[in-house]
């Protein structure tokens, strides 16, 4: 009996270091990627910071910089990004406050061949887009596993909407073909920074972003939408093995 407790305790251990290895394994492209990105950073300059997992990284390089001397102002896009900021000495400062932002780093759910992008996977789309749309540079982080031939392949679209009509622009999506679900948090409908709801809709490949993301930003109770179309500058691409940097065309 003892033997097989024995054999069973470490049986979980082996199992509990394995899924920590393959949980850092798969973590060391965006870390490479944040690691790369920071390298862009100079001195007195105003940053976005942007919202995600492969962003955290990035915002945590930040802190150390800052620990070491550096001198930055940032504009967070979300209230979990401004408390990581704070909780890093990284000084804060408000859209409103900072004025041009001079180069924003931020991640994506998806990219197309032409960067455009999909994001809002953690429900800061709107914040994220203000941001990055007063910043001089844009530079987006992200693993190989977010680039497509086409948006929408993988993720569902996140579409912000403001509760009072949100019932409204879900029929009105649906009739964009779109099938909706609203999104939730332990039970409850989630509730984005800016006090609204997010409506997550399955267009499936998207043909054209540009014209999607125009008729969906008229449908009336849409706040935002999680289509990022012209916006990325440069994409810091993460692999197993190394990092490669792309500069949309102009």
């Amino acid at each position: 009996m003892f033997a097989r407790r024995l054999t069973s305790r470490l049986l979980i251990n082996s199992l509990e270091r394995t899924n920590r290895v393959l949980v850092r394994d798969f973590d060391k492209p965006k870390q490479r990627a944040a690691q790369r990105a920071l390298e862009l950073v100079r001195d007195g300059q105003v940053i976005g910071l942007g919202t995600g997992s492969t962003a955290k990284f990035a915002i945590e390089g930040l802190g150390r910089l800052v620990q070491e001397g550096l001198t930055v102002k940032a504009v967070p896009t979300s209230i979990a990004t401004e408390d990581l900021a704070k909780q890093l000495g990284i000084p804060l400062f408000s859209l409103n406050d900072a004025g041009v932002i001079d180069i924003t780093i931020d991640g994506a759910d998806e990219v197309d061949p032409d960067f455009n992008m999909i994001k809002g996977g953690g429900g800061a789309l709107t914040r994220e887009k203000l941001v990055a749309l007063a910043s001089v540079k844009r530079v987006i982080l992200v693993d190989e596993s977010k680039l497509v031939l086409k948006l929408g392949q993988t993720r569902q679209l996140p579409v912000e909407v403001l509760p009072f009509a949100s019932s409204m622009a879900a029929r009105l999506l649906t009739d964009l073909g779109c099938p909706t679900s609203l999104r939730t948090q332990a039970g409850a409908p989630f509730v984005t920074d800016n006090g609204n709801h997010i409506l997550d809709c399955s267009f499936g490949a998207i043909d054209d972003p540009a014209e999607l993301e125009k008729r969906i930003n008229l449908v009336p109770g849409v706040v935002e939408c999680g289509l990022f179309i012209g916006i990325a500058d440069q994409l810091v691409i993460g692999f197993d093995d190394r990092v490669e940097v792309r500069d949309r065309s102009t």
